[in-house]
């Protein structure tokens, strides 16, 4: 009975969030209250949710500062350069602009956090998206797939947890599964390519008016009042109007100027003499988390201070940075305990260990020898509808040892447990991912409809090419 409520209850969620009946953080709190009552442990909601709030408290906190960070570094002009050479190439190609958006999201993803990523490609690319009138989820849908495969890096939390789970070394899980991983962001690049072509089929040949081809003048102009452009025109001199026609699943908002500056290269709050301090510091910051030296929240708590008091002496212009980022933070932190009410439900109430328990005694006896496929296949739901803590702690370990009873080595089930990444990153259990959404304000409903088939896809690429490599 747990496990068909269980399902019930993410499928409960998934459609109303996807028919926009509710909104995330609405859905992430009354549905799993409503089916703890319904499983008979209404008494111990708060004890499920407590403990949920627990969990994620430190996650919560490590964004409220990432962002703050991050959003600090945007600010000064630490980014600009490869802004920049992105922009360069984008030029007011829909197609270029899409792969940009790969390309940059992959390039940013190696500092291993995903919410870094997407300040920084949504701050970036959002003004030119908007200004060509460009389809937002296929913005979302890129850059969050190719995050979720540069996720895998040995810093990025599921290798480390894979090993942990496993007791293996980082290094041997991760380095044979390169080419299956550069094989999956290849097909990213592939797809932003064809999704591309299909934003310029929408759009025709695009041109800015009043805008020059120097990408710091386009970002002038798509940031919202400092440019004298009228948005972006077909090739018969019509307004190209918005929406993600051409088979994209949501309508490209309207041009939002006022809510989005973009990376005006004249903002007052550039700091091109602290260049290289801040490009030090944040260096610095990135290789004390992968050596683990302090935990990362307190690690970017200590960064936004020193950032904020060196970037910034003067305390008014401290409180003005603090209060630009504060909707991001309000918005991220609120939907991080919003899903620590639906986490902790989940694994209070019991459900996820009785619906990860159904699927591994539904595999047949006859596929052990191939329990690397089989956990290729099921890391793509169930990195979903789970969180990776739940996942590489809690089904990887049985996974694992189902395999080592017909011979199959347990570093194979650490490496397939990768595959389902590319997906995982858009997960609803993801605080990442609404930063994302909320930067670019897409719906979640209309990102995840757009994202699930490529994402999904895009794993199953990174499987078969493991397959066909040898290396799961």
């Amino acid at each position: 009975m747990l496990t068909i409520l269980g399902f019930v209850m993410i499928a409960t969620f998934l459609v109303l969030i996807m028919m926009k009946k509710m909104t995330p953080m609405g859905a992430l709190v009354l549905i799993p209250a409503l089916f703890c009552v319904i499983v008979g442990k209404g008494a111990h909601l708060g004890d499920y949710v407590l403990k949920g709030v627990g969990d994620l408290a430190p996650t919560a906190a490590m964004l409220m500062f990432a962002i703050i960070y991050f959003g600090v570094m945007i600010d000064v002009g630490l980014f600009d350069p490869i802004v920049r050479v992105i922009l360069r190439f984008c030029k007011a190609d829909p197609m270029r602009v899409v792969v940009g958006t790969a390309v940059l999201a992959a390039i940013v993803s190696l500092d291993g956090d995903g919410s870094t990523t997407f300040m920084i490609t949504v701050s970036a690319m959002v003004p030119l998206y908007r200004r060509l009138k460009m389809s937002l989820v296929v913005m979302t849908g890129v850059a969050a797939m190719a995050n979720g495969v540069m996720n895998t890096l040995p810093w990025g939390g599921p290798t480390a947890r894979a090993a942990a789970a496993l007791k293996l070394d980082a290094s041997d899980i991760f380095v044979p599964m390169i080419p299956a991983l550069a094989a999956g962001l290849v097909f990213v690049f592939a797809l932003a390519y064809g999704l591309g072509l299909r934003e310029r089929k929408r759009l025709g040949t695009l041109t800015l008016e009043d805008v020059t081809a120097d990408p710091e003048t386009v970002l002038v102009g798509a940031g919202g009042g400092t440019g004298s452009g009228t948005g972006a025109k077909d090739r018969k001199g019509k307004q190209a109007t918005g929406g993600a026609g051409g088979g994209t699943d949501a309508e490209a908002p309207e041009d939002d100027s006022e809510e989005h500056q973009g990376l005006d290269p004249n903002r007052p709050t550039l700091r091109p003499k602290l260049y290289w301090f801040n490009a030090a510091l944040t260096i610095g910051l990135l290789t004390m988390m992968i050596r683990e030296d302090l935990p990362i929240p307190v690690l970017f708590l200590l960064g936004a201070a020193i950032a904020l008091t060196v970037n910034f002496p003067r305390v008014a212009d401290q409180k003005a940075r603090i209060a630009a980022h504060s909707e991001n933070v309000v918005n991220v932190s609120g939907m991080v305990f919003a899903a620590a009410v639906f986490t902790g439900v989940l694994t209070g109430t019991g459900m996820v260990e009785h619906m990860a328990r159904w699927l591994v005694d539904g595999i047949p006896n006859g596929m052990g020898p191939h329990m690397g496929l089989v956990t290729g296949i099921l890391s793509i739901p169930l990195t979903y509808f789970m969180s990776n803590d739940g996942f590489y702690f809690g089904i990887v370990p049985i996974l694992a040892e189902a395999g080592a009873a017909h011979g199959v080595d347990p570093v194979e089930i650490a490496r397939a447990s990768l595959v389902g990444q590319a997906l995982h990153m858009s997960s609803p259990l993801v605080p990442a991912v609404y930063v994302l959404v909320g930067m670019a304000k897409v719906e979640f409903g209309d990102h995840t409809r757009f994202v699930v088939k490529w994402a999904a896809l895009t794993s199953l690429v990174v499987l078969g090419a493991g397959l066909l490599f040898g290396i799961i």
